[in-house]
């Protein structure tokens, strides 16, 4: 039968989702304790593929049961028991045959965190940027609301092999809450490029810290070089908060 499970980890250690070097990739370890435990080999389908030193704690994939003597709500407590402390099942459910983690999701919501203080949180260092300088939070607020919409995102993802095809995508969230020094973002659609959400933060940061405008954003919308003035935020803020079917 066919398990939707939901996956929680702590990116730290690892070279994302997915790894040149299996060893590395959070898939590849829960793929060996799931053969381990169940006697099978395993094709765990994700509904993303997270960067090295992201985390995840929604992040949604399917697997294929064959021991039908196995409750589907025991997987969790059976995987859970043989994985590293910094990868969990959170959840798992049965579904159809037809469901496909990734081909099913209709959106995909991130969350980033940035520390805006002279000092670090110590308790925040693995998990938020700190940006030390002065941000003009408004101003912030006001290039967040660019992103969403249907936009072509082409100027805010980095390059890979080969060429891109098809770079537009919908933003129905982008957001910015403050508390004191505590920044976070919220961003929400129905795909992202390579390393999209942490271009956009990135660049909302640029906005606030005087170093570009609000015009610069809204012209990367449409200009053919637009990526001279981008900056990609730091991996480590950033966490695949829910996916949603």
């Amino acid at each position: 039968m066919k398990c939707k499970l939901t996956i929680a980890y702590e990116g730290t250690a690892y070279e994302g989702w997915r790894s040149q070097r299996p060893e590395r990739g959070v898939q590849h370890v829960i793929e060996q304790n799931w053969q381990k435990i169940f006697h099978a080999d395993p094709q765990i389908i994700s509904s993303s593929r997270t960067d090295s030193g992201v985390h995840a704690l929604g992040l949604v994939a399917h697997a294929v049961l064959s021991n039908k003597n196995i409750p589907v709500q025991k997987i969790p407590a059976i995987m859970n028991a043989e994985l590293p402390a910094d990868i969990r099942i959170i959840a798992a459910k049965k579904v159809s045959d037809t469901f496909h983690a990734r081909f099913d999701a209709v959106s995909k919501e991130y969350l980033y965190q940035v520390w805006n203080h002279p000092v670090m949180n110590p308790l925040l260092r693995l998990h938020a940027w700190h940006v030390p300088k002065k941000l003009d939070f408004d101003a912030m607020k006001s290039a967040a609301k660019l992103f969403e919409g249907t936009h072509d995102f082409r100027a805010f993802t980095a390059k890979r092999n080969g060429v891109l095809a098809d770079t537009q995508r919908t933003l129905t969230r982008c957001e910015i809450k403050r508390i004191g020094p505590h920044l976070t973002f919220r961003i929400e659609g129905n795909g992202f490029l390579y390393k999209m959400c942490r271009a956009i933060v990135g660049s909302i940061i640029r906005v606030g810290s005087g170093a570009a405008s609000e015009k610069e954003i809204y012209d990367a919308f449409t200009t053919e070089n637009p990526q001279q003035s981008r900056m990609i935020a730091p991996a480590h803020g950033l966490v695949l908060w829910k996916v949603r079917y």
